[in-house]
């Protein structure tokens, strides 16, 4: 009688700042006897390393990290193997949108039935999208009208990074620099940098 072969177990990445939200999923992933947790990562760019060293079949990762943000690595990502799930605690269309735009498969809050994520896995896995169906609709009613470039230089500066600095970060003058901010806020109607961080964050387009 031939015995079947094991069948593979999915994959996967984690990439979470916090460390014992890392350790939760981590731990809730490794109850399913289809999923294997192969690496842990801090950050965007130690998911990035992880990825690149183990290759999964899926990255789950927060958006908001230290280094590179989640909405970074997957975009690192684009039309590589890994599929991405983004895992957040933002319901903001905004995020979504980016996300998407970021070529992630999947985008569940926090929030959520944690045997949502596993299933969350499986169906990514299978080449199949998750992402709720409410905040689907919102995140293409209203256009993010930042620029990439716009949107660096904004968080930057309302980081408290001076202009200068954010010019030499960047590799751009002070005038371009101070350009793109007027750009942001205008395109925004805020009173100045910070108030324009502050409605692009609400929007999740920051």
């Amino acid at each position: 009688m031939t015995r079947s072969a094991p069948q593979r177990k999915i994959r996967v990445v984690i990439a979470e700042d916090q460390e014992m939200v890392l350790g939760a999923l981590a731990a809730l992933l490794e109850m399913e006897g289809d999923i294997a947790v192969v690496a842990q990562a801090r950050d965007g760019r130690q998911a990035l390393e992880a990825v690149r060293a183990y290759k999964p079949d899926v990255l789950i990762t927060d958006i908001e990290m230290p280094e590179m943000t989640g909405l970074e690595a997957a975009s690192a990502l684009k039309g590589s193997s890994t599929r991405v799930i983004m895992v957040t605690t933002f319901a903001r269309p905004g995020y979504l949108r980016r996300a998407m735009e970021a070529g992630a498969r999947g985008y569940l809050l926090k929030a959520r039935p944690a045997r949502e994520l596993a299933d969350a896995v499986r169906r990514v896995n299978q080449g199949l999208r998750v992402i709720d169906s409410e905040l689907a609709t919102e995140a293409w009613v209203e256009t993010d009208p930042l620029t990439d470039r716009e949107r660096q230089v904004l968080r930057l500066a309302a980081e408290g990074v001076s202009t200068g600095d954010v010019a030499k970060q960047l590799n751009l003058s002070a005038g371009t620099v101070r350009n793109y901010l007027s750009e942001a806020i205008d395109k925004l109607g805020a009173a100045n940098r910070i108030d324009a961080a502050r409605i692009a964050r609400g929007k999740g387009w920051l």
